[in-house]
Formats: C-alpha cells, structure tokens, sequence
C-alpha cells in the first residue's frame, strides 16, 4: 500500500444530456490537454488507456540522463538507494557453501525407519489407518471432540442424549474413556514431568520435557525433512560477493563462525541452532491466574514454516513457576530468591544440552539421514524483563552491551562491543573462594549477584549476544508506544483524535473512530495500524508552543523508516545501512520533544537497543527469525485453552496432558494422510527461501455485483457524469490508436454505443499465496461501491477507493511510472457489442474487465521532512474532473492518501466524504484561524461563528478546537504555554493546570470557565 498526502477537492458534477455532449468532450480533451500547475506534468489518459495487455509493456523512461541526476540530487542519500536495494532482495542469491568437507556429514542412511513407520509400528495394526480407532467415523469424531475447544463436557453431555451412543457404535461414550484411549494407545511428543524445587520455604513446581527428546522429534519431523538445513551458508547479491544477503539463520554470521569453532574441536558435526522462548502470561483476568511457558524450536527449520502456528514447529518445553513468594516482606531478597528460581528452573530444564552440545548426539532426519548433531543455545527470545532476568542485569540498563543507564539516550554511529562474557564467568567463580568480593565484583559490574545461571556452563554460548531483536516489544509495544505519546502531547489529543476520524478507508487501514488518546491496554497489532497511519496525523497540525514541526516530522518519518525496513524478511549491507541511516536520522531529531518539554531525556533501554539490531541481523538473519509476536500466538493454544479446559484447582498437572491430547491428534492426523497418501517415502528438495513478496494475482468475482446499471445510474450514484464519452474515447483509441488527440475529438461522433447497461463489479481483490503452505489470503482488495442501507436499513455512505495504476513504464518496486488515480466503476462490456465495438482483430479476453477511473496529478519530488508525494486531482479549466476508463488489468494496487487537513481538520469531514470536500474549505478555515490569532493577541474578545448548517459529526466535535489553537500573552509579552480553546457555539475553555499557569495571563483565568 502506497501512501500520499493529497490536497482535496470538492467535485464539479456535470449533468449530461443530449445538448452538453459535445461541450462535455470538448472539456475532456482540454483537460488532457493543459496545465494544472506548474509542477504537474499532466497525464494523457489515452496513454494509460492503449496498453493492450494484462500487464502493460516495461517501457523505458523517457527521463534523459541528465534530468534523473538533477531529480536525485533533490532525494535523500536513502531515498536513491532504496529501490535498488529492494530489487536486489528479490533477485535469487549466490550462494557460497561452508569450506569444510566434513560439516553436516552423513553417518548412516536408509538404515532405520522413518519417523512415520516408526509410528505406524507401535500402533500394531498394519490394516487400519485409523488405529486405534475402529472407522474413519470414530476417529474423526474422536478428533472433533478433542480439538474442538476447550470444554471437556460437550462431548460427555451429547454421548448422553438416549440413543446417539447407540446409533454412533462407538469404542468410548465419554471424554474420559477417550482421553485413555488417546493416553495409552497413541504415540506422542515427550511427555511432562513434575519436578519440584523448595525456595524460601515454599514449594514451587516446574513442569519440562526432555530437552533432546523434543529437538528429535523436532528434527525427524516427517513434514519438516524436505525443509531442513544442516550446513551455515553465505549468500551474496551476485557472482561479484560484494554485497551479503541475510535471510534465514543459516545465511547469518553466527552459525557460521560457531561451526568454525566446532570443526577445529569435533570434525563432523551438524549445528542444530536452538532459539528458546520465555514470556509470562495472564491466564484470567480476575482471579490473578498465570502461566510462565517456555517454547522451543530449532534453526534448521526455515522461518516461513516455522512462524506458522499450524505447522507445529514450537514446542512447549515447560511450564516454570509463577509464585510471587509473598511470605519474603523484603523486596530486594524477594528480587534475588525470583531470580534465583528462574535460573534453578531453566538449569534443570536445559541441563542435557551441556553434554549434547560438546560431545554430539546422533539423530536421524525424516529422511532417514543419521548425522551428530550439536544442539546449541543461540537466541533467547524474551520481552525486557525476561532478557534483564536472562543476564543478570539491573533494570534500566541495556542487557547486551555495558552502556551506562545515563548513556542510553546517546546515538553512536558504531555500537558499543557486547559486555565481556569472561568478566562474568570470572565473577560467578569468584563466589566459592570469596563470597564478600563476589558482591562487590558484582556491584561494580553492574550486575545481579545470582551464582548458578543456567547458560553458564553450555558450550559455545555468548547470552549477551544471544538476546534478540524484538519486534513487538521493542518496537510496537515500546518504541512507536512512546512516539505515539510523545505526538499526542505535541499536538493535542483533540486535534490527532480528529483526524484519525476523517482518515479515508483502505484494505490494510482500520480506522479508529473512537479516539487513539482514549483506548487502553492497547495490542501490538493496533499500534501496528496506528503507525500506518501516524505521519498523516503529524503533518498538518501546527505546534501547540509554536515551534517549527520540522525536526518533528523528520524524527516521526526516521522512526517509521526504522520500523519497517527492520521487518524486511530479506536484508542486504545496503539495506542495513538504510536502516542505521534511519535511526541516525531520528537521533539527530528527537530533541524537538526536550524542546517542547514532553521529555527530559532519552535514555530508554529499548530505544537503545535499536542500534544493535543491524548487528543482530547480520548474526542470526532477519528479525521474523527471532520475533516473539509468533510465541504470542502460541499462548491461546498451549495457555489459555489449556487453563480453560481445567477446573481452575492444580491447574498445571490437567494443562499439560490436555497439551500431550492435542499434540497426539495433530500427528495421528498427519500420520493417517501420510497412509491415504500411499505411505510415500520422503523426496529431497531443495528450499528456496523467498524474498520480498511483491506477485499479487488479480481476482475478480465470477458474477457482477450488480448485473445490469444503467448509464443515468451510473453517473448519479456512482459520480461518473462522463462515462458515455469516456466509453466512446476508449473505443476509439482501442481501434485506431494512432490518431491524433484532434482526431480522436472527432472520431467520437462515430461511435455508437449499442447498449445502456453494463455490469458492475463492487470489489478488487490481489491474492498472495504463501510460498511454504500455498494458503491463498487477500493481500488487497480494492472498493467502488454507491451508497446503500444495510440490512436494519441505515444509509451506508459509499466507497470509491484510489490504486496506482501502471502507465507502461512502472517497475516491480518504486512508483515510477505510476499514477493515482480514483476507481469509481468496474465493469464490463456485454458480450454481444464486442464484435460492433471493436470488429474481429481484437483479444477481449484481454479487456474483461475495465475500470472507470478519475485522475490525480503526477508524483512530484517528495517534501523533504516527511518523504511524501503532493498531490491534487487533475482538472480542466472550467473545473471539471478528469477521467477515462484503462483496463483493470493496468491497476497494481490500492493506495492510501492522507488528506491535506491544514491547520485544524474541519468538522464537516468525515471519512466517507473526505474526497468530495473543496481546498477552499481548508484555506478559510486557515484564515480565520489567524485571525482568532490576531485578536487575542490583541486582547480582544474572540467569538467564533459557526452557520447553523454546519454539522457535528459527534460530540467531541463540540469541545474540539474548530479553527486553530491560540496562546495567550500577558502584557509583557511571555506566553503562559496554555492553550485557548473555542468550542463550535464560541466556548473559550481555559484549564490551566494548578501552577502551571502562575502568572495571571490566561483571560479568565485558573481553572474558571467561561462562556463568551
């Protein structure tokens, strides 16, 4: 989705008839024809129209060398560089294997059975797929029952009703008997094990699986075999290896600099990278009921499938203690002894890897390929508190590298080397031989005095190192957190509040009618969408203490920059030097906040710990690798539906053999496809990791929307008054596209349009299949509907969406040679005036579809602090809107233009109308907001008038700043940093905080209220 701040127009809707057809043409191609602005090369619509296929010809830019150098000289460094750094992540990588013969060795193959003939042996029933269910019937109701949901009656409560045990003829006739059925007779993932730990005088209980057990499962995972990688590689962007490519783990430094490490000490060997994942999780919202998962998924995994929930690549490793130890009155001893049981837990949980990770453990792949495998901790996946936990650090501080808490809000080009790991395991040691200079190395480390850490003695593992970047936490949840914070006090709840109102609507757009200032315990997925959004809401508004917004605008735009070339699911050198230029960018700007007196400082951990994150994408690979948002998800299925599914009383011991349930099912339903398949062996295959994924493939409904819409209609619901000229241009230019524009205004008297009615499409819908699954989803979709009623009969104001359309030289990324324009109709021509249109020498399965469109202007260079592209909606002379029909086939996607709001959004928009307002109502409402300006610093009395027709479009509207915001000033001239406010009746609302406003400048006053 591309996005645009656009100036809006009211239209100039032109009645047709038979005596305004000829004035109507005429209009169109002068319109075609002339000069908008100085600044807007007009685009010829008959260009756009004859493209003569589904996708029109790469044409080559008629831009000459010396004009492309003098537009880039007006672009960021950034901004010159990007799209040829996009186009080089989507190109195929040349790939450089790891150096040594020996890395990723077989050892045996073919000799042992695979993971599904393993278990189809301990079923002992070679006939029946389905046991140890007796028919298809039983184990699909067996599946129904225990997949379901979490309830464990509906199933015991329907077996109940007289007779369906009968009819049914099943081996079990309550959940009870089925969940023995599924315990005793299925085989499964490890199982739990209860272990139990004494720490100030309570009992806390961990539940884990074996460690190795689960990464064999993992890794003889039938479904996996065809995916897994055992070898690090190096990707470069071509034959030259200039320029490395990041994309799965494998391809990151990490893994190939560790088997490095393990070549010299165990030729041999096969690194099976383990990512850990820990979060604390709320079970209930009343009763304070929590669970502390830990999940667990290997490396050699791709990222693609492994970030699917549904493809079971996390396993639940355990359940950690969630006591509070209320009984320990001292906060600090109760810090430490939480402390210490985390780590005592994580040691139990971890402790077979030590051995595992040294000396190698033979395991077969699902393609019965035996290799030693060397199961290292690489990444921890963890919110804050967790990664502070992990390392033993005090709060505020970074846990990767040793910046002082003071420092944190300092940028440095080159970041600070990772804390030195042999310092600490120096420290740790130090306890048993001198316990009083272990406190005070500990104190002067900066660290928590905790002894046994449970990744102190694995191989191989730095956990400084080891912390990840965060995506959600660190980003969504905190960084653009704060920033959303920071804007909202800069401008002014009311004033953002309102123009998120008035946003127009777009497929990946959700609009916040209720107010962004107001919601609470806001999800990552809605600062997602707020972020979309947020430097559309920046741009307009003025400063309420009057500074320039500058700074302002550059440090929002840097910061979304960095936002979102960090989830690039590709990166190159270039691209991570994109993403450093971007957070450089918003350093060099954020001081506007300090100047605005919304912050002090900026030493923010996680703000910080963006600069490690283009050294952490050159370790491990991109962040989707490492992002807790997957683990999030994993908390519905392996938490709460677990706790939902207990009766709330020793919880833990029913949750993790509801867990072992469900675990089975899943692979005795991946078992009995694999039998209905023929029992096929595993075929090797090579995984090509995918790119930025930019093929969308268009679809379009089988039946039309409506079937058959008048002309009239069609220019009076769906604002399209020059369609029948349009229809006729389009034919003409299909037919003879050599003709002049003269010729063409001609050749539409001789056109005959055999019909009145076409079909309607509502709805444009670009699929995406995901390259590891092949599940097809809507990537965009596209709306152009009239108004309506739903079905309790409230009117429904319509929808006509804008697209950039292709004129021929647009590439695969980037806008150049891309339009926008306005989608008002989708239709197509009736079957039978095909051969009168066109005759016999045209394809018309080429043309199935055509789009009635209205233009905007060309893309001029983009302002310099936000990095947005002006524009305006191209008209003629006499004010009327340029339009013409193209092939849909020429349109690539939906884009999103924020509204040019001016000073304050005026209350009459909305975001159903916001396209059909005029400039002019922005223009006045700038001047009569310098005017209010004006008079009060005049101390003269300010009213605010309002015509009676003017709507509200809520409540609020009545409270909010109509035409601007005005500071008062005290006779010597000092501003009191307050804010007049004037509701729509001519309210003037001062609310000064108690001593905020001491010095008797506001007109009325303190917390006083008057009504002018």
């Amino acid at each position: 989705m591309v996005r645009m701040i656009v100036d809006c127009e009211r239209p100039k809707l032109t009645k047709l008839d038979d005596n305004d057809v000829e004035t109507t043409s005429e209009t169109l191609d002068e319109g075609l024809d002339s000069d908008i602005d100085d600044d807007d090369n007009l685009f010829e619509a008959q260009d756009v129209q004859y493209e003569g296929g589904l996708e029109p010809l790469r044409a080559q830019s008629s831009t000459t060398i010396s004009e492309e150098q003098d537009m880039d000289d007006n672009q960021s460094p950034a901004a010159r560089i990007r799209g040829g750094v996009e186009e080089r992540l989507s190109n195929k990588p040349f790939v450089v294997k790891f150096v040594s013969q020996t890395a990723g060795a077989i050892y045996s193959q073919d000799a042992i059975q695979t993971e599904n003939e393993k278990y189809g042996a301990n079923l002992n029933n070679v006939h029946n797929p389905f046991a140890p269910f007796a028919s298809q019937l039983e184990w699909e109701i067996a599946k129904w029952a225990t997949l379901r949901g979490p309830s464990s009656t509906a199933f015991t409560e329907l077996m109940n009703i007289d007779g369906v045990a009968e009819k049914l003829g099943l081996s079990f006739s309550n959940t009870r008997t089925l969940n023995k059925i599924i315990d005793n007779s299925l085989p499964g993932r490890p199982c739990f094990k209860r272990h139990e730990i004494l720490i100030a005088n309570e009992v806390c209980e961990v539940f884990f699986r074996d460690v190795v057990a689960c990464i064999r499962a993992l890794l003889g995972d039938p479904d996996f075999a065809v995916y897994l990688v055992l070898v690090p590689e190096k990707h470069y962007t071509d034959e030259s290896k200039s320029i490395r490519l990041y994309r799965d783990m494998h391809t990151g430094k990490w893994w190939w600099l560790t088997q490095e490490a393990l070549e010299k000490d165990n030729p041999g060997t096969t690194i099976v990278p383990i990512i850990i994942s820990t979060d604390k999780t709320q079970l209930t919202l009343f009763r304070n009921k929590s669970a502390y998962p830990i999940y667990l998924t290997i490396g050699n995994i791709p990222k693609e499938i492994r970030h699917k929930p549904s493809n079971c690549a996390y396993v639940l490793l355990g359940y950690l203690p969630t006591t509070q130890l209320e009984n320990v009155t001292n906060k600090a001893s109760r810090r430490r002894l939480l402390a210490n049981l985390y780590h005592a837990c994580m040691s139990k949980v971890l402790a077979p890897l030590e051995k595992a990770g040294t000396d190698g453990i033979f395991m077969a792949t699902g393609h019965r390929v035996t290799h030693r495998f060397h199961p290292i901790l690489a990444c921890v996946m963890t919110d804050y508190p967790e990664q502070l936990l992990t390392t033993c650090i005090h709060n505020g501080e970074c846990p990767s590298c040793p910046t002082k808490k003071s420092e944190l809000g300092e940028y440095e080009s080159t970041p600070r080397d990772f804390r030195d790991l042999s310092q600490m395991l120096d420290i740790i040691d130090s306890f048993d031989t001198d316990p009083a200079g272990f406190l005070q190395a500990c104190k002067n480390a900066r660290v928590r005095p905790i002894v046994d850490l449970f990744w102190k003695d694995l191989p191989y593992v730095h956990i400084y190192r080891s912390i990840t970047p965060d995506v959600l936490h660190q980003l969504y949840q905190g960084i653009l957190k704060h920033l959303i914070h920071w804007i909202i006090a800069a401008f002014g709840a009311t004033e953002i509040d309102a123009h998120c109102w008035r946003m127009p609507p777009n497929h990946n757009i959700r609009l916040f009618m209720k107010a962004i200032s107001m919601l609470s315990r806001v999800s990552g997925q809605e600062h997602d969408y707020m972020c979309r959004i947020l430097l559309g809401l920046v741009i307009d508004p003025p400063l309420l203490d009057g500074l320039s917004p500058a700074r302002l605008l550059s440090a929002v735009r840097a910061m979304l920059d960095f936002l979102y070339l960090a989830q690039y699911p590709a990166h190159t050198d270039e691209s991570l030097t994109l993403l450093n230029d971007a957070l450089n960018d918003f350093h060099r700007n954020k001081d506007i906040f300090i100047d605005l007196g919304i912050r002090d400082s900026f030493n923010i951990p996680k703000l910080h710990w963006a600069q490690h994150y283009s050294y952490s994408i050159e370790l491990y690979g991109t962040t989707d690798n490492v992002n807790t948002q997957y683990t999030e998800r994993l908390h519905i299925d392996l938490a709460k539906d677990a706790y939902a599914a207990t009766n709330r009383k020793d919880e833990f011991s029913q949750m993790t053999p509801w867990v072992e349930r469900k675990e089975k099912i899943l692979w005795h339903t991946q078992y009995i496809e694999w039998r209905q398949q023929g029992s096929p062996a595993p075929q090797a295959a090579e995984w090509s990791p995918p790119g930025l994924e930019l093929d969308r493939v268009l679809h379009m409904a089988k039946h039309p929307s409506a079937r058959s819409v008048t002309f009239n209609t069609l220019a009076s619901e769906y604002s399209a008054p020059l369609f029948h000229i349009a229809l006729a241009h389009y034919v003409t230019l299909i037919n003879k596209p050599h003709l002049t524009p003269a010729q063409v205004e001609r050749q539409l008297w001789t056109i005959r349009i055999p019909f009145t009615k076409v079909p309607v499409w509502h709805r444009i819908k670009y699929h995406r299949t995901d390259p590891a699954t092949g599940v097809i989803s809507t990537a965009d979709s596209i709306h152009a509907w009239p108004a309506k009623k739903d079905s309790r009969g409230r009117a429904v104001p319509g929808r006509f969406d804008v697209a950039l359309v292709n004129d021929g030289s647009g590439r695969e990324t980037g806008i150049d040679g891309f339009r926008v324009s306005r989608i008002h109709i989708i239709f197509s021509l009736p079957e039978k005036s095909h051969a009168i249109l066109f005759g016999d020498h045209i394809d018309m399965s080429v043309l199935s579809h055509l789009v009635y469109v209205e233009w905007y202007s060309a893309f001029r260079n983009p302002e310099r602090h936000h990095g947005l592209h002006k524009i305006s909606q191209l008209k003629d002379p006499a004010g009327n809107k340029i339009c013409s029909i193209i092939p849909l086939a020429n349109i690539r996607r939906s884009a999103h233009l924020f509204p040019k709001f001016g000073p304050v959004a005026p209350p009459e928009w909305t975001s159903s109308n916001v396209f059909l307002m005029h400039r002019s109502v922005t223009q006045e409402a700038s001047a009569r907001a310098e005017g209010i300006q004006n008079q009060a610093k005049q101390g003269g009395n300010v009213f605010l008038q309002v015509p009676e027709s003017t709507p509200c479009t809520s409540a609020i509207d009545l409270q909010r700043v109509v035409l601007g915001t005005v500071k008062c000033e005290d006779e010597g001239g000092r501003y009191n940093n307050r804010l007049q406010r004037y509701d729509s009746c001519g309210a003037v609302l001062n609310k000064c905080p108690p001593g905020r406003c001491g010095n008797g400048c506001c007109q009325y006053g303190g917390e006083k209220e008057k009504q002018s």
